[in-house]
Order: C-alpha cells, then structure tokens, then sequence
C-alpha cells in the first residue's frame, strides 16, 4: 500500500453561497428592508470581532453569474462555530431574502509534501506554519474558489503512487504558485470525509486575470495534467457593508 500524506490541520472553513430573492425584496417596503440589513449589519459586525479577537475570520463576496449573488467565507476553529454562525444567519429576516445554493465545508490544510526527508522541527512551533493554517483573510479585490479531486482512474491513480514520486511532482507544482507570489493569496482547505470533493481551493487576488493566468499555467503541470479533476469556478468581487447596500437598493 502507498503511504498516505501527513497532513497539518487548522481552521474549518464553510463556503455559504447564496441567491437572492430579487421578487420578494422588491416587494418588501421600507421597513422591512432596513430591518433585514440592520440584522445583517450586527452579524458582520460580531464576524469582524472575531476576526480582531484573531478567533477567526470571515470575507464576504459578490458572485459573477448566474450560481450565486455571493458567497461568506468562514474560518472557526471547530464545527460547531461554523454550524452556529450558519444558523444564526439562516434565523436572520435578511436570510429570508436569500436562496441557498451551495455551501462547501473543509479544513485549512497543509501538506508534508515540501517538508525535508528526516527533518525532526516541530511545524507547529513555527510562526508561519501557524499562520498559514489559522490565516486572516485577505482584502483582496476578487476571490476565485473551486473544488478539486486527484484523479483514480487507472494509470492514473493518484494515491497509486509512491510518496517520492507525489513529492516530486507537487513540488514542481508548488514553483508555479511561487511565481505569482504577491499577486495571487491561496487557501488550500481539505474536506475529503467532510464534503463531496477532496479539496477546495481558494484564491484572492486584486487582479482577476492572475486566476486565469494560475490556473491556464498549472493546466500543463503533470499533477493538474493527469491527476487534476476540478468542480464549478465560483469569482467574484469584494463585498462592504456599504457595497451590499448599494447592490440592494
């Protein structure tokens, strides 16, 4: 049997996305409205304490196309943060303006793929381990997510392979990422046993060309080439609070 990678856990994370009810907001009056995004305000609110608490953090985008009007993205600490925000905000009169789409539930994960043969450092004793697995969102202009899988099919069966060989194709891989450095924020979250696919990855950028650029290049990589099966790309702009209330007026 092929060893299994070691892997370091930190942040759940919970993509919500969501549509509106355009109908029954237009038909909703004044009150109604002001009520709704008061609500909404005081929950964004209580996500950027956590944030300042560093407890956690959470961004809120706008969705380009027709699979969501925009998605909240959550990191927590453990499930049942994520499940209580997710209700709270389910409870909210804002939420019965809105329509979910699709949620995707995973784990901020870092592999062992580029750490050093026979090293013996503590990982978690390292600052920018730390920060990686419990990272504070960026602000970036644009966010870009999809899902992903390594492909089993045949000679192509990723977990096939042996550990050498996974490591050396990832750390191929991992240059390309290197090279748009300052341009494109990846998170990689795990969720094999907690969602549909196995991976979600998520990047942010203040020019959304970089994502088509990153992700073309990575197309002739051989781990993307070969092993890389890919669900719906979800892009999208930043969201204030002042900017919700300017796309729902």
């Amino acid at each position: 049997m092929s060893e299994a990678t070691k892997t370091l856990e930190g942040w759940y994370a919970l993509h919500d996305f969501r549509t509106m009810n355009w109908a029954l907001w237009n038909k909703a009056d004044e009150e109604e409205r002001a009520h709704a995004l008061d609500e909404l305000q005081t929950l964004w609110e209580q996500w950027k304490q956590t944030e300042n608490d560093n407890q956690g953090s959470t961004v809120v985008y706008s969705i380009i196309g027709q699979k969501a009007d925009f998605v909240i993205f959550h990191l927590r600490e453990t499930l049942e943060e994520l499940n209580a925000l997710e209700t709270e905000l389910n409870k909210s009169a804002f939420a019965r303006f809105t329509i979910p789409t699709y949620s995707y539930v995973s784990i901020v994960e870092l592999s062992n793929y580029m750490t050093k043969p026979g090293s013996t450092e503590d990982p978690m004793e390292n600052p920018e381990v730390l920060a990686r697995l419990k990272p504070i969102l960026p602000q970036a202009k644009h966010i870009c997510f999809y899902p992903m899988n390594k492909k089993r099919d045949l000679q192509d069966n990723w977990y096939m392979l042996s550990v050498e060989e996974r490591r050396g194709m990832m750390r191929s891989h991992s240059m390309i990422g290197r090279g748009y450095a300052g341009k494109v924020k990846q998170i990689i979250t795990g969720s094999v046993g907690l969602d549909d696919w196995e991976w979600g990855v998520t990047l942010f950028s203040d020019d959304p060309l970089h994502f088509k650029k990153l992700v073309y290049e990575m197309r002739f990589d051989e781990v993307s080439a070969r092993f890389g099966e890919f669900g719906s790309f979800y892009v999208g702009n930043r969201l204030t609070p002042d900017h919700l209330k300017d796309m729902l007026k």
